[in-house]
C-alpha cells in the first residue's frame, strides 16, 4: 500500500510537470507578435495554486521554486522575484489547507483571488523600489484579472481532467494519517 501511495504522489508530480512543460511551451510560442494586445492569464499561477488547495503534498516548495525559476528564464524577467514570490503564496495557501477543504469553491476562489493580487501587488512594489522597468501598471492588472477569470477552467481542468480533488474531512492515507 505504502508503494502505491508513493507511486501516486510521484505520478502526479510528473503529470505537473508535464502540464508546466507544456504550458511554458506555448507561452514561448510567437502566437501573438504584434504589440498592444491584451495579455492572457497566467495559467502557471492558477495551476500551483489550485493544486495547493487540493493536494498541498503532491507540490513540495523546491519543485515550486525550480519550476517558477525556469519560468523567470525564459521569460527573461529578473530572475528570483516573481519564483519567490509564488513560493510564498503557495506556501500561504499550504498553510491553510486544512482550513480551504471545507470552503466552498466561491470562497476558496476569493482566498486564491486575494493572494494572487497580493503576490502582483508584491512583485510591483519590490521592481518599483529597485527601478527596473515594468510593463504598464494597467497591463499587469488585467493579467491577474485575466488570471484570477480563469482560475475556475484550472481548477475543472485539475479535478476532471487529471482527477485531483479535494479530499475529503476523514479521509486517510495508505500509511493510516489524516489528510
Amino acid at each position: 500500500m505504502i508503494r502505491a501511495w508513493i507511486g501516486e504522489l510521484w505520478l502526479h508530480r510528473l503529470v505537473f510537470l508535464a502540464v508546466v512543460l507544456v504550458l511554458l511551451l506555448v507561452r514561448l510560442l510567437p502566437l501573438n507578435t504584434t504589440a498592444g494586445h491584451v495579455p492572457g492569464p497566467d495559467l502557471l499561477i492558477c495551476l500551483i495554486f489550485a493544486w495547493m488547495v487540493r493536494r498541498p503534498e503532491y507540490l513540495p516548495a523546491p519543485m515550486i521554486a525550480a519550476v517558477v525559476l525556469v519560468e523567470d528564464l525564459l521569460l527573461m524577467r529578473p530572475p528570483g522575484l516573481w519564483a519567490a514570490l509564488v513560493l510564498v503564496g503557495a506556501e500561504f495557501i499550504r498553510s491553510r489547507s486544512a482550513l480551504t477543504r471545507e470552503l466552498s469553491f466561491g470562497v476558496e476562489w476569493l482566498l486564491v483571488a486575494g493572494v494572487m493580487m497580493g503576490v502582483f501587488a508584491a512583485n510591483r512594489l519590490l521592481l518599483g523600489l529597485a527601478f527596473v522597468e515594468q510593463p504598464a501598471f494597467g497591463m499587469g492588472l488585467v493579467q491577474i484579472l485575466w488570471s484570477v477569470l480563469a482560475y475556475p477552467a484550472v481548477v475543472a481542468f485539475s479535478r476532471y481532467g487529471l482527477d485531483l480533488h479535494k479530499p475529503a474531512t476523514g479521509e486517510i492515507d495508505e500509511r493510516g494519517r489524516r489528510l
